[in-house]
């Protein structure tokens, strides 16, 4: 075509067609997946925890929260020296609760006693070993193992106070029982006398013991409460003992 007046004749030439390359769609993100017919992803849905591996790793986590406790009160809890290097509990299972009663590891023959250090005072007994060996021996095994301390005298009556409950309700225990050990044939429970508690059933506890203010209302009891000492020293002790006061300590000696 031609153009008008002076000016130069603009020649327009056809430009080649690019081509243009098809667009890709873009890889699908991680944790995504393709749906096809769609142009976009879907959230891939996480599969739900199997039963089995949920009640697995349940119990892995129990039994660390218990293996750390049952540590953790072995690291603060004071271990036996002296004469007493050999007692052991039986298998710890949790904090205060044991597999069992402890081996026996003193000599029924020979004296022992303990002083019982409270808030209020100390109360020193000598244990009447020949008479109930298993339980002085629980007794001390348990008491050089720091097991009465910080323990409250739950109980706490005109004639009688009881404690050796790491509950602090008379319903706790180290998790087996006594045996009963047959009383002597002149025994007297006299003030200061110190037993174990009975459960309904007849079960003596393994760690509840009590210490009797006054002599047993109408004499000596028709069951058997493992009679296993006698205060000799802090009889005054124990009869102001109330629900709030607790053990410091308990410390045995042999001879």
């Amino acid at each position: 075509m031609k153009s008008r007046g002076n000016t130069s004749d603009i020649r327009l030439e056809a430009v080649p067609k690019r081509r243009v390359a098809p667009s890709q769609p873009a890889a699908p993100a991680r944790g995504h997946r393709e749906i096809p017919g769609f142009r976009g992803v879907e959230h891939a849905t996480p599969r739900p925890m199997r039963p089995v591996v949920a009640l697995g790793i349940t119990g892995v986590v129990v039994a660390l929260v218990i293996g750390a406790g049952v540590w953790i009160d072995w690291a603060v809890s004071p271990h036996p020296a002296g004469a007493f290097a050999n007692c052991r509990t039986a298998t710890q299972l949790a904090p205060h609760v044991y597999s069992g009663p402890p081996p026996m590891c003193i000599d029924p023959n020979a004296k022992y006693s303990a002083t019982i250090k409270t808030t209020k005072g100390n109360i020193t007994f000598t244990f009447l070993a020949s008479q109930a060996p298993q339980t002085s021996n629980n007794f001390i095994v348990l008491a050089e193992h720091g097991y009465f301390n910080g323990l409250t005298f739950f109980r706490s009556e005109d004639w009688v106070v009881q404690s050796g409950d790491p509950q602090n309700t008379g319903r706790g225990g180290p998790g087996y029982s006594l045996p009963p050990e047959t009383p002597a044939a002149d025994e007297n429970w006299a003030p200061g006398s110190l037993g174990m508690a009975r459960f309904s059933g007849g079960t003596i506890s393994g760690s509840q013991f009590f210490i009797l203010k006054s002599a047993w209302s109408g004499g000596n009891p028709s069951d058997v409460y493992n009679h296993f000492g006698t205060v000799t020293s802090g009889l005054d002790i124990v009869s102001q003992l109330t629900n709030s006061d607790r053990i410091v300590s308990v410390d045995v000696k042999r001879g």
